[in-house]
């Protein structure tokens, strides 16, 4: 049938067996930062925390053991914006805002209050041709490797649930 997407199984260490819609595959002409050779990815939501979850990860298809949290950088950094040289961007295509996503990576290792987001090297999505690229900023001391998110979304999830209480009273 025309219009329908197909369907793949994976195995993923992460997430056990699911289930991605081509539709849903972004590819990364060059790779990422440290594994060029994995270029089809899929962004999938933590279904355990919610839909309200900010916490995502990039899961490569070519390598379903491998699985990047990400996050939109606004949520733990409000004034992120990083100046981006247009020929790294160029893969990407035409980008239009309300097309364009913006990933950092997380570190999140077993003592929770270090996580961190590398600010430095934002992954930047064309959700429209589903092509993306993940770039190296220039500007080392406004975008640090290791930006410290642990007391930011303790923060913000105490507020979203005071929000939740509100709502439903």
């Amino acid at each position: 049938m025309k219009g329908m997407a197909n369907r793949m199984e994976i195995m993923t260490k992460l997430f056990g067996e699911i289930t991605v819609d081509d539709s849903k595959l972004i590819s990364f002409p060059k790779g990422i930062v440290g594994f060029p050779d994995l270029n089809q990815f899929a962004l999938v939501h933590d279904s355990e925390e919610g839909s309200s979850s900010a916490l995502s990860f990039l899961l490569s298809m070519d390598e379903p053991a491998f699985a990047i949290p990400v996050v939109d950088p606004l949520l733990v950094k409000a004034d992120y914006n990083p100046v981006i040289e247009d020929d790294l961007l160029a893969p990407l295509g035409e980008l239009v805002e309300e097309d364009t996503i913006v990933l950092v990576t997380m570190t999140v290792p077993h003592d929770l209050t270090k996580m961190t987001v590398n600010l430095m090297a934002p992954i930047i999505i064309n959700a429209k041709e589903r092509v993306g690229v993940q770039v190296i900023l220039n500007d080392a001391e406004g975008s640090p490797v290791k930006y410290p998110v642990y007391d930011i979304l303790q923060k913000a999830k105490e507020e979203a649930l005071a929000r939740e209480k509100g709502e439903a009273k």
